[in-house]
């Protein structure tokens, strides 16, 4: 059962809801009930390996986003730990660094469920695994990778990864793989395979075969018309919102949501500041670029303000953004509060919206959500596990079931999982 959820959740409802008191207090109490009862499942939360240790490690309530502590205080019963590894040269020695840097964030997260808190936390592989696991009170990791690079030319890794418990994997990160071509091409329109590699044909194969699902998140969109066609069980985008609502080619336009819907699977709606709203994001971070930069200087840490200046850091100098980034944020943010004419923050309620829209557009059944936690997500109200309750209490507000809200956690995501198996089982017993 959930632990007692966190208190900033009533302090956000207090400040955003403008119903009389007593309603205020059903509302919660609605809320708190369904929440409790729902299973709640955030397919993208990425990991540190150093956070995976004997000293540190999940257990304690660290400075990051996601951790068990958090997970209880915040109602998340699921969470996807990320096997992620960034785009590198297309070269031998560029797979061999990707392979054993994906084989090190495996063996953290088995590390975790295995030797650290196996009292704590259990891995699923199966939707039955989230149900019986979350009946004995555990919390539950899932794997899911981001990005195929780590698979190199070698497409026995999918069933290596697969053994391992990875149960989606995307085909490219930022830049194109040797599997397909990324979203990232739209900046400058140059595209290395024009859509999915004939090898990525092969990985989707391997993947169908064995039962792990496809997730189109970061490829272009030629790679996931590929992604559809070839693929003989339904896909999901891990971890993206709606382009018509932000113009970002992260997210999916009005087309690629109807491919989603005829195939039959789920986007996972993303709560990351940039992809939500751009625009509103982008004023907030324009105001506070001298702030973001005095607050870094004070504290003697790497700071860059653009994504681009941060593709030119070394490792080191990525990894000390990274571990920083967070606090320098919370420090400007605070100091934010007492000046004036400082745009407002991207909110749970702008999160929703998305939802809204994409329930609208291609029906409750193809909906989930997703936070990209300890990768750059959350939004001011939803900024960690801990206020998880935030988002439930959202949907609450807009008049969304119990039903339909167990759906959009949980449900539509793992009817995907369930497909996607079947599949598979079929692919090895020869019928398809």
């Amino acid at each position: 059962m959930k632990k007692a959820l966190l208190s900033a959740a009533i302090i956000a409802l207090t400040v955003s809801c403008t119903k009389t008191a007593p309603k205020k207090d059903d509302l919660l109490s609605k809320a708190k009930g369904i929440h409790e009862r729902v299973i709640t499942l955030d397919t993208h939360c990425d990991i540190n390996v150093n956070n995976f240790t004997t000293e540190v490690n999940y257990t304690q309530e660290l400075d990051n986003q996601v951790n068990i502590p958090k997970m209880q205080k915040g109602g998340l019963d699921v969470a996807w730990f990320i096997v992620y590894t960034g785009q590198d040269s297309l070269t031998d020695a560029g797979y061999a660094k990707a392979y054993d840097n994906a084989m090190a964030k495996f063996n953290a997260i088995h590390r975790l469920v295995k030797e650290i808190a196996p009292d704590q936390i259990e891995l699923a592989t199966t939707s039955d695994d989230v149900r019986r696991i979350n009946e004995s009170g555990k919390k539950i990791a899932m794997i899911g990778i981001e990005n195929g690079y780590p698979i190199g030319t070698d497409i026995s890794r999918v069933k290596q990864f697969y053994d391992l418990g990875a149960r989606y994997m995307s085909l490219s990160h930022n830049g194109h793989s040797q599997l397909c071509d990324s979203n990232t091409g739209e900046k400058d329109d140059v595209w290395l395979h024009n859509g999915v590699s004939d090898l990525g044909k092969q990985v989707i194969a391997e993947m169908n075969k064995y039962g792990m699902m496809i997730d189109v998140s970061h490829p272009s969109k030629e790679a996931i018309r590929d992604m559809i066609k070839y693929s003989k069980a339904p896909i999901i985008a891990s971890h993206s919102s709606a382009r018509a609502l932000c113009d970002h080619s992260r997210n999916l336009d009005d087309e690629q949501l109807g491919w989603m819907k005829e195939n039959g699977g789920v986007i996972q709606t993303v709560a990351f500041k940039t992809y939500v709203n751009q625009e509103k994001q982008n004023a907030r971070n324009e105001a506070l670029k001298g702030v973001q930069t005095k607050v870094a200087d004070s504290l003697g840490v790497t700071w860059i303000t653009s994504w681009d200046d941060y593709a030119k850091l070394t490792d080191e100098e990525k990894a000390d953004f990274r571990a920083n980034r967070k606090t320098v944020n919370t420090i400007a943010d605070k100091k934010a509060e007492s000046m004036p004419n400082i745009p407002g923050n991207v909110n749970v309620a702008d999160f929703v919206d998305h939802i809204d829209y994409l329930v609208g557009k291609i029906g409750l059944d193809h909906v989930g959500i997703s936070s990209d936690f300890d990768g750059g997500g959350g939004v001011d109200g939803w900024n960690d596990a801990s206020e998880t309750l935030n988002v439930t209490i959202e949907l609450v507000k807009r008049g969304y079931t119990e039903e339909q809200i167990a759906q959009l956690w949980s449900g539509n995501l793992l009817r995907v999982l369930d497909d996607v198996q079947a599949v598979a089982e079929k692919i090895q017993a020869g019928e398809i």
